[in-house]
Protein backbone atom coordinates (compact mmCIF):
# COMPACT_ATOMS: atom_id res chain seq x y z
CA UNK A 1 0.00 0.00 0.00
CA UNK A 2 1.07 3.48 -0.84
CA UNK A 3 1.85 5.31 2.63
CA UNK A 4 1.19 9.14 3.33
CA UNK A 5 5.20 9.60 3.43
CA UNK A 6 5.75 8.20 -0.06
CA UNK A 7 3.92 10.80 -2.07
CA UNK A 8 4.22 13.66 0.47
CA UNK A 9 7.81 12.98 -0.85
CA UNK A 10 7.06 13.33 -4.19
CA UNK A 11 4.43 15.57 -4.14
CA UNK A 12 6.71 18.46 -4.44
CA UNK A 13 7.38 17.42 -8.08
CA UNK A 14 4.00 18.10 -9.00
CA UNK A 15 2.84 22.02 -9.08
CA UNK A 16 -0.56 22.82 -7.28
CA UNK A 17 -1.18 25.94 -9.47
CA UNK A 18 -1.41 28.99 -8.40
CA UNK A 19 -2.88 31.05 -11.53
CA UNK A 20 -6.24 31.91 -12.58
CA UNK A 21 -8.79 29.54 -14.46
CA UNK A 22 -8.38 32.15 -18.14
CA UNK A 23 -4.68 31.12 -17.53
CA UNK A 24 -5.68 27.54 -17.22
CA UNK A 25 -7.80 28.18 -20.72
CA UNK A 26 -5.03 29.81 -22.38
CA UNK A 27 -2.42 27.56 -21.35
CA UNK A 28 -4.66 24.41 -22.91
CA UNK A 29 -6.00 26.29 -26.24
CA UNK A 30 -1.71 27.08 -26.36
CA UNK A 31 -1.31 23.40 -26.33
CA UNK A 32 -3.78 21.31 -27.70
CA UNK A 33 -5.74 24.20 -30.45
CA UNK A 34 -8.04 22.50 -32.45
CA UNK A 35 -8.14 19.27 -30.20
CA UNK A 36 -11.88 18.54 -29.24
CA UNK A 37 -12.60 19.87 -25.95
CA UNK A 38 -16.94 19.75 -25.99
CA UNK A 39 -18.75 17.02 -27.57
CA UNK A 40 -22.50 17.61 -27.51
CA UNK A 41 -25.84 16.28 -29.51
CA UNK A 42 -23.35 15.67 -32.22
CA UNK A 43 -21.12 18.67 -32.37
CA UNK A 44 -17.28 18.77 -31.14
CA UNK A 45 -16.13 21.98 -30.28
CA UNK A 46 -12.78 22.55 -30.57
CA UNK A 47 -10.33 24.09 -27.65
CA UNK A 48 -9.75 27.21 -29.71
CA UNK A 49 -13.68 27.39 -30.57
CA UNK A 50 -14.21 27.54 -26.38
CA UNK A 51 -11.81 30.35 -26.38
CA UNK A 52 -12.82 31.73 -29.36
CA UNK A 53 -16.79 31.94 -28.05
CA UNK A 54 -15.80 32.87 -24.15
CA UNK A 55 -13.77 35.56 -25.40
CA UNK A 56 -16.52 37.34 -27.80
CA UNK A 57 -18.97 36.81 -24.85
CA UNK A 58 -16.45 37.99 -22.55
CA UNK A 59 -15.58 41.29 -24.39
CA UNK A 60 -20.03 41.97 -24.97
CA UNK A 61 -20.67 41.89 -21.10
CA UNK A 62 -17.57 44.31 -20.59
CA UNK A 63 -19.23 46.54 -23.05
CA UNK A 64 -22.35 46.47 -20.39
CA UNK A 65 -20.62 47.20 -17.79
CA UNK A 66 -19.79 43.51 -16.07
CA UNK A 67 -16.13 43.24 -14.62
CA UNK A 68 -14.37 43.29 -11.40
CA UNK A 69 -16.65 43.75 -8.45
CA UNK A 70 -19.66 42.52 -9.87
CA UNK A 71 -21.53 39.12 -9.90
CA UNK A 72 -23.02 36.78 -12.55
CA UNK A 73 -25.30 34.06 -11.67
CA UNK A 74 -25.26 30.88 -13.86
CA UNK A 75 -28.58 29.09 -14.60
CA UNK A 76 -26.94 26.52 -16.75
CA UNK A 77 -27.32 22.38 -17.30
CA UNK A 78 -24.70 20.22 -19.01
CA UNK A 79 -24.03 22.25 -22.36
CA UNK A 80 -21.46 24.28 -24.05
CA UNK A 81 -22.77 27.42 -22.85
CA UNK A 82 -21.59 26.52 -19.75
CA UNK A 83 -17.95 26.65 -20.31
CA UNK A 84 -18.19 29.31 -22.46
CA UNK A 85 -20.19 31.61 -19.74
CA UNK A 86 -17.65 30.92 -17.24
CA UNK A 87 -14.65 31.42 -18.80
CA UNK A 88 -16.61 34.63 -20.69
CA UNK A 89 -17.61 35.90 -17.04
CA UNK A 90 -13.95 34.74 -15.38
CA UNK A 91 -12.42 36.86 -18.36
CA UNK A 92 -14.12 39.99 -17.24
CA UNK A 93 -12.94 40.16 -13.88
CA UNK A 94 -16.50 39.43 -12.29
CA UNK A 95 -17.20 36.82 -10.29
CA UNK A 96 -19.84 33.77 -10.54
CA UNK A 97 -22.92 32.21 -9.06
CA UNK A 98 -24.02 28.66 -9.69
CA UNK A 99 -28.13 28.77 -9.95
CA UNK A 100 -29.05 24.89 -9.51
CA UNK A 101 -32.25 24.18 -11.95
CA UNK A 102 -33.30 21.56 -8.99
CA UNK A 103 -33.72 24.42 -6.29
CA UNK A 104 -36.93 25.84 -5.15
CA UNK A 105 -37.77 29.50 -6.16
CA UNK A 106 -37.14 30.88 -2.76
CA UNK A 107 -33.38 29.45 -3.09
CA UNK A 108 -32.99 30.59 -6.13
CA UNK A 109 -33.94 34.56 -5.27
CA UNK A 110 -32.24 33.87 -2.08
CA UNK A 111 -28.46 33.16 -3.64
CA UNK A 112 -28.78 36.08 -6.57
CA UNK A 113 -29.75 38.78 -3.71
CA UNK A 114 -27.23 37.55 -1.34
CA UNK A 115 -24.63 37.70 -4.14
CA UNK A 116 -25.67 40.71 -5.68
CA UNK A 117 -26.00 39.20 -9.35
CA UNK A 118 -27.81 41.18 -11.25
CA UNK A 119 -27.37 39.62 -14.29
CA UNK A 120 -28.26 35.70 -15.22
CA UNK A 121 -27.41 33.76 -17.86
CA UNK A 122 -29.57 31.09 -18.74
CA UNK A 123 -30.73 28.64 -21.99
CA UNK A 124 -33.94 27.76 -23.73
CA UNK A 125 -33.45 24.02 -22.99
CA UNK A 126 -36.03 22.67 -19.47
CA UNK A 127 -37.60 25.17 -19.44
CA UNK A 128 -35.07 27.22 -17.74
CA UNK A 129 -35.71 30.63 -19.61
CA UNK A 130 -39.17 30.43 -18.15
CA UNK A 131 -37.73 30.30 -14.91
CA UNK A 132 -35.08 33.21 -15.26
CA UNK A 133 -38.00 35.26 -16.16
CA UNK A 134 -39.82 34.19 -13.47
CA UNK A 135 -36.91 35.88 -11.22
CA UNK A 136 -36.45 38.93 -13.27
CA UNK A 137 -40.11 39.62 -12.96
CA UNK A 138 -39.61 38.99 -8.91
CA UNK A 139 -37.19 41.62 -8.66
CA UNK A 140 -34.02 38.72 -8.08
CA UNK A 141 -32.10 40.13 -11.23
CA UNK A 142 -32.56 43.33 -13.36
CA UNK A 143 -31.42 41.50 -16.80
CA UNK A 144 -31.12 37.94 -18.47
CA UNK A 145 -29.39 36.60 -21.20
CA UNK A 146 -31.18 33.21 -22.91
CA UNK A 147 -28.74 31.07 -24.57
CA UNK A 148 -30.00 28.84 -27.60
CA UNK A 149 -29.58 25.03 -27.49
CA UNK A 150 -30.81 25.16 -31.05
CA UNK A 151 -27.57 26.87 -32.13
CA UNK A 152 -25.58 23.96 -31.84
CA UNK A 153 -27.46 21.96 -34.08
CA UNK A 154 -27.60 25.65 -36.78
CA UNK A 155 -31.02 25.74 -36.28
CA UNK A 156 -31.37 29.07 -34.64
CA UNK A 157 -28.67 32.02 -33.26
CA UNK A 158 -26.85 31.79 -30.22
CA UNK A 159 -29.26 34.43 -28.49
CA UNK A 160 -25.97 35.85 -26.36
CA UNK A 161 -24.03 38.86 -27.42
CA UNK A 162 -20.84 38.94 -28.76
CA UNK A 163 -18.29 41.41 -30.01
CA UNK A 164 -14.21 41.93 -30.91
CA UNK A 165 -12.15 41.10 -28.23
CA UNK A 166 -10.20 44.06 -26.69
CA UNK A 167 -6.40 44.16 -26.74
CA UNK A 168 -5.93 43.83 -23.39
CA UNK A 169 -8.45 42.24 -20.81
CA UNK A 170 -9.01 43.71 -16.95
CA UNK A 171 -6.10 42.61 -14.47
CA UNK A 172 -6.87 39.02 -12.52
CA UNK A 173 -4.75 38.03 -9.63
CA UNK A 174 -5.08 34.32 -8.15
CA UNK A 175 -6.79 36.12 -4.82
CA UNK A 176 -9.48 37.09 -7.03
CA UNK A 177 -13.13 35.35 -5.87
CA UNK A 178 -13.62 33.38 -9.40
CA UNK A 179 -17.14 31.57 -7.61
CA UNK A 180 -19.43 32.31 -4.69
CA UNK A 181 -20.20 28.47 -4.03
CA UNK A 182 -23.38 28.08 -1.66
CA UNK A 183 -23.38 25.63 1.32
CA UNK A 184 -25.70 25.35 3.99
CA UNK A 185 -25.64 25.28 7.54
CA UNK A 186 -27.83 23.16 10.07
CA UNK A 187 -29.88 26.70 10.67
CA UNK A 188 -30.62 29.50 8.55
CA UNK A 189 -29.94 30.25 4.53
CA UNK A 190 -26.91 29.05 2.27
CA UNK A 191 -23.87 30.29 2.94
CA UNK A 192 -21.56 31.72 -0.60
CA UNK A 193 -18.11 30.15 -0.03
CA UNK A 194 -15.46 32.04 -1.76
CA UNK A 195 -13.64 30.63 -3.84
CA UNK A 196 -10.80 32.13 -5.27
CA UNK A 197 -8.97 31.07 -8.70
CA UNK A 198 -5.61 30.49 -6.62
CA UNK A 199 -8.30 27.68 -4.44
CA UNK A 200 -9.83 25.90 -8.02
CA UNK A 201 -6.45 26.10 -9.64
CA UNK A 202 -4.49 24.67 -6.70
CA UNK A 203 -7.55 21.76 -6.52
CA UNK A 204 -6.78 20.90 -9.99
CA UNK A 205 -3.34 20.84 -9.17
CA UNK A 206 -3.93 18.68 -6.17
CA UNK A 207 -6.19 16.14 -8.33
CA UNK A 208 -3.52 16.21 -10.76
CA UNK A 209 -0.60 15.22 -8.33
CA UNK A 210 -2.50 12.18 -6.86
CA UNK A 211 -3.32 10.76 -10.08
CA UNK A 212 0.93 11.49 -11.23
CA UNK A 213 1.24 9.01 -8.42
CA UNK A 214 -1.21 7.14 -8.26
CA UNK A 215 -3.03 6.52 -11.90
CA UNK A 216 -1.77 6.82 -15.85
CA UNK A 217 -1.21 10.08 -16.83
CA UNK A 218 -3.24 11.17 -19.71
CA UNK A 219 -1.70 10.27 -23.38
CA UNK A 220 -1.04 13.75 -25.23
CA UNK A 221 -1.42 11.92 -28.32
CA UNK A 222 -4.97 10.12 -27.62
CA UNK A 223 -6.62 12.36 -25.10
CA UNK A 224 -9.39 10.86 -22.63
CA UNK A 225 -12.29 10.97 -22.92
CA UNK A 226 -14.47 12.13 -20.05
CA UNK A 227 -18.47 11.59 -19.01
CA UNK A 228 -19.76 14.97 -17.89
CA UNK A 229 -23.30 14.07 -16.84
CA UNK A 230 -22.74 15.43 -13.29
CA UNK A 231 -23.63 18.75 -13.11
CA UNK A 232 -21.45 20.58 -13.70
CA UNK A 233 -23.26 23.60 -11.27
CA UNK A 234 -21.69 21.78 -8.89
CA UNK A 235 -18.32 21.94 -6.85
CA UNK A 236 -17.25 18.19 -7.63
CA UNK A 237 -17.95 18.33 -11.51
CA UNK A 238 -16.67 21.67 -11.60
CA UNK A 239 -13.40 20.92 -10.88
CA UNK A 240 -13.18 17.41 -11.83
CA UNK A 241 -15.26 16.92 -14.43
CA UNK A 242 -14.73 20.72 -16.45
CA UNK A 243 -11.32 21.89 -15.14
CA UNK A 244 -8.66 19.15 -14.71
CA UNK A 245 -9.74 17.99 -17.91
CA UNK A 246 -9.38 21.01 -19.83
CA UNK A 247 -5.63 20.95 -18.17
CA UNK A 248 -5.23 17.81 -19.48
CA UNK A 249 -6.91 18.16 -22.44
CA UNK A 250 -9.42 15.47 -22.89
CA UNK A 251 -12.47 15.43 -24.60
CA UNK A 252 -15.60 16.23 -22.91
CA UNK A 253 -18.97 14.66 -23.32
CA UNK A 254 -21.56 16.70 -21.99
CA UNK A 255 -24.76 15.45 -21.55
CA UNK A 256 -27.84 17.12 -20.17
CA UNK A 257 -29.05 14.58 -17.76
CA UNK A 258 -28.10 11.56 -16.59
CA UNK A 259 -30.07 8.56 -18.59
CA UNK A 260 -28.42 5.32 -17.58
CA UNK A 261 -29.54 3.90 -21.48
CA UNK A 262 -27.18 6.97 -23.02
CA UNK A 263 -24.52 6.09 -20.39
CA UNK A 264 -23.86 2.92 -21.63
CA UNK A 265 -24.03 3.88 -25.17
CA UNK A 266 -21.45 6.44 -24.82
CA UNK A 267 -19.24 4.39 -22.68
CA UNK A 268 -19.62 1.54 -25.26
CA UNK A 269 -19.62 3.06 -28.59
CA UNK A 270 -18.11 6.83 -27.68
CA UNK A 271 -15.25 4.72 -25.79
CA UNK A 272 -15.47 6.72 -22.44
CA UNK A 273 -12.33 6.22 -20.23
CA UNK A 274 -12.90 8.90 -17.58
CA UNK A 275 -16.58 8.60 -15.72
CA UNK A 276 -16.77 10.92 -12.29
CA UNK A 277 -20.61 9.20 -10.51
CA UNK A 278 -22.48 9.62 -7.24
CA UNK A 279 -23.75 6.21 -6.17
CA UNK A 280 -27.17 6.89 -7.37
CA UNK A 281 -25.78 6.57 -11.36
CA UNK A 282 -23.29 3.34 -10.63
CA UNK A 283 -26.62 1.33 -8.95
CA UNK A 284 -28.81 2.67 -11.99
CA UNK A 285 -26.03 1.40 -14.10
CA UNK A 286 -25.97 -1.46 -12.24
CA UNK A 287 -29.72 -2.38 -12.44
CA UNK A 288 -30.03 -1.25 -15.98
CA UNK A 289 -30.50 -4.61 -18.03
CA UNK A 290 -28.47 -3.81 -20.90
CA UNK A 291 -25.58 -3.18 -18.82
CA UNK A 292 -24.55 -6.91 -18.58
CA UNK A 293 -23.90 -7.07 -21.89
CA UNK A 294 -21.86 -3.58 -22.30
CA UNK A 295 -18.22 -3.56 -23.39
CA UNK A 296 -16.85 -1.33 -20.36
CA UNK A 297 -13.08 -2.15 -21.79
CA UNK A 298 -12.64 1.87 -22.80
CA UNK A 299 -13.12 2.47 -19.18
CA UNK A 300 -9.66 3.72 -17.34
CA UNK A 301 -11.00 5.36 -13.93
CA UNK A 302 -14.10 5.45 -12.54
CA UNK A 303 -14.92 7.69 -9.21
CA UNK A 304 -17.50 7.06 -7.15
CA UNK A 305 -18.43 10.62 -4.79
CA UNK A 306 -20.57 12.96 -3.17
CA UNK A 307 -22.12 10.55 -0.37
CA UNK A 308 -21.01 7.07 0.56
CA UNK A 309 -21.54 4.09 -1.73
CA UNK A 310 -22.32 0.94 0.45
CA UNK A 311 -19.44 -2.13 -0.01
CA UNK A 312 -21.57 -4.59 -1.52
CA UNK A 313 -22.86 -2.10 -4.66
CA UNK A 314 -19.61 -0.91 -5.12
CA UNK A 315 -18.35 -4.88 -5.51
CA UNK A 316 -21.09 -5.03 -7.65
CA UNK A 317 -20.18 -2.48 -10.30
CA UNK A 318 -16.47 -3.34 -10.45
CA UNK A 319 -17.09 -6.81 -10.88
CA UNK A 320 -19.16 -5.24 -13.83
CA UNK A 321 -16.79 -2.44 -15.42
CA UNK A 322 -13.81 -4.27 -15.06
CA UNK A 323 -11.78 -1.23 -13.36
CA UNK A 324 -11.87 0.10 -9.72
CA UNK A 325 -14.01 2.59 -8.14
CA UNK A 326 -12.31 4.92 -6.39
CA UNK A 327 -13.93 7.06 -3.77
CA UNK A 328 -12.58 10.05 -1.43
CA UNK A 329 -13.80 12.99 0.12
CA UNK A 330 -14.18 16.85 -0.23
CA UNK A 331 -16.58 19.47 0.12
CA UNK A 332 -17.29 23.09 -1.06
CA UNK A 333 -15.17 24.77 0.78
CA UNK A 334 -12.20 22.83 -0.47
CA UNK A 335 -13.17 23.20 -4.11
CA UNK A 336 -13.36 20.24 -3.43
CA UNK A 337 -10.19 18.33 -2.44
CA UNK A 338 -9.79 16.28 0.19
CA UNK A 339 -8.89 13.01 0.32
CA UNK A 340 -8.89 9.65 -1.67
CA UNK A 341 -8.62 5.94 -1.00
CA UNK A 342 -5.14 4.66 -2.13
CA UNK A 343 -4.89 1.61 -4.44
CA UNK A 344 -4.55 -1.43 -1.81
CA UNK A 345 -6.04 -0.44 1.07
CA UNK A 346 -9.26 -2.73 2.49
CA UNK A 347 -12.34 -0.97 2.29
CA UNK A 348 -14.11 -0.17 5.69
CA UNK A 349 -17.03 1.61 6.75
CA UNK A 350 -16.39 5.18 7.03
CA UNK A 351 -12.74 5.06 5.07
CA UNK A 352 -12.22 7.95 2.96
CA UNK A 353 -8.46 7.74 2.90
CA UNK A 354 -5.18 10.04 2.47
CA UNK A 355 -5.02 13.52 2.15
CA UNK A 356 -4.53 14.58 -1.36
CA UNK A 357 -1.11 16.49 -1.72
CA UNK A 358 -0.91 19.64 -1.31
CA UNK A 359 -3.38 19.44 1.72
CA UNK A 360 -3.31 18.99 5.62
CA UNK A 361 -5.52 17.57 7.83
CA UNK A 362 -5.45 16.73 11.44
CA UNK A 363 -7.87 15.75 13.98
CA UNK A 364 -8.92 18.44 16.54
CA UNK A 365 -10.89 17.94 19.83
CA UNK A 366 -14.36 19.05 20.12
CA UNK A 367 -14.24 21.31 22.45
CA UNK A 368 -11.12 22.82 21.80
CA UNK A 369 -10.11 22.99 18.35
CA UNK A 370 -6.61 24.37 19.27
CA UNK A 371 -6.05 20.41 20.41
CA UNK A 372 -4.59 18.06 18.08
CA UNK A 373 -5.51 14.43 18.71
CA UNK A 374 -3.87 11.53 18.56
CA UNK A 375 -4.79 8.25 16.65
CA UNK A 376 -8.07 6.45 16.34
CA UNK A 377 -9.03 9.06 18.17
CA UNK A 378 -12.25 10.70 17.21
CA UNK A 379 -13.17 14.56 16.66
CA UNK A 380 -13.62 16.73 14.06
CA UNK A 381 -11.63 17.03 11.15
CA UNK A 382 -10.00 19.69 10.24
CA UNK A 383 -8.34 20.37 6.93
CA UNK A 384 -5.48 23.21 5.49
CA UNK A 385 -4.08 24.31 2.09
CA UNK A 386 -4.00 26.51 -0.92
CA UNK A 387 -7.56 25.09 -2.18
CA UNK A 388 -9.92 26.02 1.12
CA UNK A 389 -11.63 28.79 0.35
CA UNK A 390 -11.25 32.52 1.77
CA UNK A 391 -14.41 32.76 3.60
CA UNK A 392 -17.98 33.30 3.88
CA UNK A 393 -19.70 35.94 1.70
CA UNK A 394 -20.74 38.76 3.81
CA UNK A 395 -20.56 36.40 6.84
CA UNK A 396 -17.09 37.51 8.50
CA UNK A 397 -18.52 36.06 11.67
CA UNK A 398 -19.07 32.55 10.39
CA UNK A 399 -15.71 32.51 8.88
CA UNK A 400 -13.60 33.57 12.17
CA UNK A 401 -15.99 30.44 13.68
CA UNK A 402 -14.98 27.89 10.82
CA UNK A 403 -11.18 28.41 11.07
CA UNK A 404 -8.56 27.72 14.01
CA UNK A 405 -5.39 27.97 13.78
CA UNK A 406 -5.25 28.48 10.07
CA UNK A 407 -7.00 24.75 9.46
CA UNK A 408 -11.27 24.78 8.39
CA UNK A 409 -12.95 22.77 10.63
CA UNK A 410 -15.18 20.69 8.68
CA UNK A 411 -18.14 19.59 10.32
CA UNK A 412 -17.52 16.14 10.25
CA UNK A 413 -16.26 13.77 12.68
CA UNK A 414 -13.14 11.09 12.34
CA UNK A 415 -10.22 10.25 13.51
CA UNK A 416 -7.11 9.14 11.64
CA UNK A 417 -4.71 5.76 12.17
CA UNK A 418 -1.40 4.75 12.43
CA UNK A 419 -0.83 5.02 8.48
CA UNK A 420 -2.27 8.22 8.52
CA UNK A 421 -6.07 7.15 6.71
CA UNK A 422 -8.50 9.29 7.78
CA UNK A 423 -12.14 7.49 8.17
CA UNK A 424 -15.49 9.63 8.46
CA UNK A 425 -17.96 8.25 11.83
CA UNK A 426 -20.16 11.19 10.96
CA UNK A 427 -21.11 14.70 11.01
CA UNK A 428 -21.13 17.29 13.88
CA UNK A 429 -23.73 19.61 11.94
CA UNK A 430 -27.06 18.00 10.71
CA UNK A 431 -26.58 17.49 7.29
CA UNK A 432 -27.96 15.07 4.94
CA UNK A 433 -26.22 13.91 1.54
CA UNK A 434 -29.30 12.85 -0.61
CA UNK A 435 -27.89 11.65 -4.35
CA UNK A 436 -24.52 13.68 -3.89
CA UNK A 437 -26.18 16.95 -2.87
CA UNK A 438 -26.34 18.47 0.79
CA UNK A 439 -29.58 18.29 2.10
CA UNK A 440 -30.74 20.58 5.09
CA UNK A 441 -33.11 19.18 7.52
CA UNK A 442 -33.03 22.72 9.08
CA UNK A 443 -34.31 24.11 5.83
CA UNK A 444 -37.17 21.47 5.10
CA UNK A 445 -38.48 22.15 8.82
CA UNK A 446 -38.84 25.58 7.93
CA UNK A 447 -40.56 25.09 4.92
CA UNK A 448 -43.08 22.68 6.47
CA UNK A 449 -44.19 24.53 8.83
CA UNK A 450 -45.65 27.05 6.65
CA UNK A 451 -47.69 24.40 6.34
CA UNK A 452 -51.50 25.62 7.95
CA UNK A 453 -52.14 22.50 9.66
CA UNK A 454 -48.51 21.53 10.90
CA UNK A 455 -47.89 22.63 14.64
CA UNK A 456 -44.33 20.94 15.18
CA UNK A 457 -41.81 19.39 12.73
CA UNK A 458 -38.41 17.29 13.08
CA UNK A 459 -36.88 16.17 10.00
CA UNK A 460 -34.16 13.54 10.33
CA UNK A 461 -32.18 11.33 8.02
CA UNK A 462 -32.67 7.84 6.75
CA UNK A 463 -30.74 5.53 4.66
CA UNK A 464 -31.38 4.95 1.42
CA UNK A 465 -30.48 2.04 -1.30
CA UNK A 466 -30.58 4.73 -3.95
CA UNK A 467 -30.14 8.10 -2.77
CA UNK A 468 -27.81 7.00 -0.03
CA UNK A 469 -29.95 9.56 2.14
CA UNK A 470 -33.56 10.60 2.31
CA UNK A 471 -35.59 12.95 4.43
CA UNK A 472 -37.93 11.71 6.59
CA UNK A 473 -40.86 14.19 8.45
CA UNK A 474 -42.04 13.64 11.82
CA UNK A 475 -45.24 16.03 12.37
CA UNK A 476 -47.86 17.10 14.59
CA UNK A 477 -50.85 18.69 13.71
CA UNK A 478 -52.93 21.38 15.14
CA UNK A 479 -55.88 21.04 16.79
CA UNK A 480 -59.08 20.59 14.41
CA UNK A 481 -56.28 19.42 11.35
CA UNK A 482 -57.92 16.12 9.77
CA UNK A 483 -54.79 14.66 8.24
CA UNK A 484 -51.78 14.84 6.65
CA UNK A 485 -50.67 12.63 3.90
CA UNK A 486 -47.11 12.14 2.17
CA UNK A 487 -48.42 13.40 -1.48
CA UNK A 488 -50.50 16.09 -0.04
CA UNK A 489 -47.37 17.18 1.89
CA UNK A 490 -45.19 17.17 -1.23
CA UNK A 491 -47.50 18.92 -3.27
CA UNK A 492 -47.69 21.48 -0.70
CA UNK A 493 -43.70 22.29 -0.53
CA UNK A 494 -43.27 21.79 -4.31
CA UNK A 495 -42.56 25.23 -4.92
CA UNK A 496 -40.81 25.59 -1.58
CA UNK A 497 -38.23 23.02 -1.85
CA UNK A 498 -35.94 21.51 -4.46
CA UNK A 499 -36.59 17.49 -5.71
CA UNK A 500 -33.97 16.37 -3.56
CA UNK A 501 -35.01 18.05 -0.93
CA UNK A 502 -38.29 16.36 -0.65
CA UNK A 503 -39.10 14.14 2.30
CA UNK A 504 -39.37 10.13 1.31
CA UNK A 505 -41.23 9.75 4.32
CA UNK A 506 -44.08 11.37 6.87
CA UNK A 507 -44.76 10.00 9.87
CA UNK A 508 -47.57 11.63 12.18
CA UNK A 509 -47.48 11.57 15.60
CA UNK A 510 -49.29 12.82 18.70
CA UNK A 511 -46.06 14.45 20.34
CA UNK A 512 -42.44 15.00 19.14
CA UNK A 513 -39.58 14.15 21.48
CA UNK A 514 -38.40 16.83 24.02
CA UNK A 515 -35.33 17.77 25.97
CA UNK A 516 -35.96 19.05 29.65
CA UNK A 517 -35.56 22.37 28.46
CA UNK A 518 -38.10 21.61 25.92
CA UNK A 519 -35.74 21.65 23.35
CA UNK A 520 -37.17 19.48 20.30
CA UNK A 521 -34.81 16.14 19.88
CA UNK A 522 -33.81 15.09 16.42
CA UNK A 523 -31.54 12.35 18.18
CA UNK A 524 -34.42 10.60 20.10
CA UNK A 525 -35.76 10.03 16.36
CA UNK A 526 -32.35 9.02 14.93
CA UNK A 527 -31.64 6.46 17.40
CA UNK A 528 -35.34 5.31 16.98
CA UNK A 529 -35.00 4.86 13.09
CA UNK A 530 -31.36 2.78 13.68
CA UNK A 531 -33.37 0.43 15.85
CA UNK A 532 -35.87 -0.14 13.55
CA UNK A 533 -32.89 -0.78 10.51
CA UNK A 534 -31.59 -3.29 12.68
CA UNK A 535 -34.85 -5.14 14.00
CA UNK A 536 -35.13 -5.07 9.67
CA UNK A 537 -31.94 -6.74 9.31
Amino acid sequence: MLQRADYVDHAGDQPLGDGTLTDLLDRAVARWGARVALDYAGVEIGYDALKRHADRLAAALLARGIGRGRTVALLLPNTPWHPIALFAVLRTGARLVMISPLEALRERMHKLRDSDARLLITTDLFGLSDGARALREAGAVDDILVASDGYWSGTAESGLPEAEPPSFWPAIAPDDIAALQYTGGTTGLPKGAMLTHGNLSAAVGSYRACSALWDPLPDPVAPERMLAVLPLFHIYALTTVLLRPVVDGATILLRPRFDPATTLHDIAVRRVSLFPGVPTMWIALLNHPDAAGTDFSSLKMCVSGGAPLPFEVQRKVEALIGVPLFNGWGMTETAPAGTRVPPGVTPRPGLIGLPLPGVSMRIVAMDDASRVLGVDEIGEIAIQGPNVFAGYWNKPEATKESFRDGYFLTGDLGAVDKEGLFTIVGRRKNMLICSGFNVYPAMIEGAIYEHPDVAEAIVIGIDDAYRGQSAKAFVTLKPGADTLTLEALKSFLKDRLGAHEMPAALELRDALPRSPAGKLLASVLEAEERAKAGDAA
